[in-house]
Parts: structure tokens; sequence; C-alpha cells
């Protein structure tokens, strides 16, 4: 199965598209599709406000600052890689565990990491559409399908994108772009979740509205972020903060290790 390899790139594309969201660039609307759940902004009363005095640039500022210090945390919203729509539900923390899911268009799978290994189930349609993508015929495709169909795919290690599990490099490339959150204005309080939030927008001059909501309650970290307009609108929300993320590595059984699979693609190839 020569394909393995650039299969296993191409299906982590999808994955390491989640790390850039933070940076309020990479986003869709939600609509449509099977969507990852996500609050609903509503007005919220007024308690002592703790960002009374700073400015709105001063409130993005400390919820950045606040949610790169988080032990771990979760994130729920839909990406756009190469032009398709990602739903995606993820948690991760500071010691490399994660888990969760993404899916687009009826193709799904599930990731998990712990110990520093990674795995991935993908149902029929992830792995045929990603054969596909990556050159394989309509044969080989089914193929890898068949194959990995109700198991885990243990990624070999350097193989995967080290950034999806990273907690800390994830949350550092919010600052990647600071002129993202200079010139911001103070909007109307919100809640996500049931928790009083404090907005802050930023209108850029090409139409693109990105609007950031900071807790009041608790330790002031990001909650959502809301990009309306531009090339990739969007809604990311963040959540579960410094609660434990629990991955437990599937049976061995259930696992399809892609490295000895690799090592007997290159056997076959020197066959030949």
């Amino acid at each position: 199965m020569a394909a393995n390899r650039r299969l296993l790139v191409s299906a982590m594309v999808c994955a390491t598209a989640i790390a850039g969201l933070s940076a309020c660039s990479k986003s869709d609307s939600g609509n449509g599709g099977s969507g990852a759940k996500e609050p609903t902004a509503t007005a919220s009363s007024k308690p002592a406000d703790p960002f009374k005095g700073l400015s709105a640039d001063q409130i993005a500022d400390k919820g950045i600052e606040t949610t790169k210090g988080a032990t771990s945390l979760r994130m729920a919203g839909r990406v756009k890689t190469d032009g398709d729509l990602m739903d995606v539900d993820f948690a991760v923390d500071d010691k490399g565990t994660c888990t969760g899911t993404m899916g687009t268009d009826g193709a799904t799978a599930e990731l998990l990491q712990t110990d520093d290994v990674m795995y991935m189930k993908g149902n029929e349609k992830f792995w045929t559409s990603m054969g596909k993508e990556e050159g394989s015929s309509g044969e080989e495709a089914a193929g890898i399908a068949e194959m990995l169909k109700g198991r885990w795919m243990k990624i070999p290690a350097g193989e995967g994108p080290g950034e999806m599990c990273d907690l800390k490099g994830m949350v550092s490339d919010m600052d990647d772009d600071k002129s993202e959150r200079t010139g911001m204005t103070k909007g109307p309080d919100a809640e996500v979740d049931g928790v009083p939030a404090a907005v802050v927008v930023k209108k850029k001059a090409d139409g693109e509205t990105i609007e950031m909501y900071v807790a009041k309650e608790g330790k002031p970290y990001l909650l959502k972020v809301h990009v309306v307009g531009g090339d990739e609108p969007g809604t990311m929300v963040f959540s579960d903060y410094d609660k434990p993320v629990k991955a437990v590595a599937p049976p061995a059984d259930e696992v399809v290790d892609m490295e000895k699979l690799q090592g007997l693609d290159d056997q076959g190839a020197g066959a030949a």
C-alpha cells in the first residue's frame, strides 16, 4: 500500500488547521453541516466590572495572556481547510494529552494522543476521500478504508503535527499577529454558556469584523472568537479550562501500526 505515507500526511493536514484558529483568521460561520455545539451569546446581567478602566485592546490582551497560562482547554467550532468546512471538537492539556473529533461532509475522524503516541480513527468516507485526494485509485482508496474500518491508525513518531497536541505552542500562536488586537472597541456584554463576558470588537478596513469574548467571572479566559465578513468568517468556542483531559490508548487488536505497514511497503517495493 504505497500511498500510506501520503495518506497520513493528507489526513493530518486537516488536523493542523486546529492550531491556527485562535489567531482569528481560519474559521467559518458554522451554518449547515453536522456542526459542533456552539454556545449562544445573549445579553447578560452586569456584575461588578473586573475590566473597569481598561481599554478594549487591554481587555483583549488580558484574555489572551490568561489563556496562554491555562493547563488545558477545549475548543469547538468550524474551520475551513482547502475550501471545505470542518467541524472540530477538541480537548488538549499541557502534558501532550489530547482527544477529540473532526469531520467534514460526512467524513469524520476521532483523534487522541496519550503517552506521546497519537491515534486516528476515521469512518469509511474519511479514509476513502483522503486516499483519493492523495492520488490513490478508487480501488486503492477503498482498500485503505476497508483495512482501517473500525480500527485506529497509530501514527508514526515524528509524522504527526506536534503542534496539534502542544497546548503551549497552540495558544502562543494567538500572539502571531498582535495587530488583530489593536484599535478594538467595546461591544455590549454577553454570556457564553452562562458565563458573563466582555465583548471587544475589531472592524477591519476590508469589511471583516472580529469579536472576542473574555470571561468576566473567574479567570479572564478567552471564551469565544467570532469573525463576520471577510473571506473566512466563523466561530470558535473555548471552554473546560484547567479540567483534566482523559485519553486512553485503544486495545492493541484495534490498532493498525502504519509504521510497520510502511516497512512492508518498502520490502515489497524492493522485491519488485
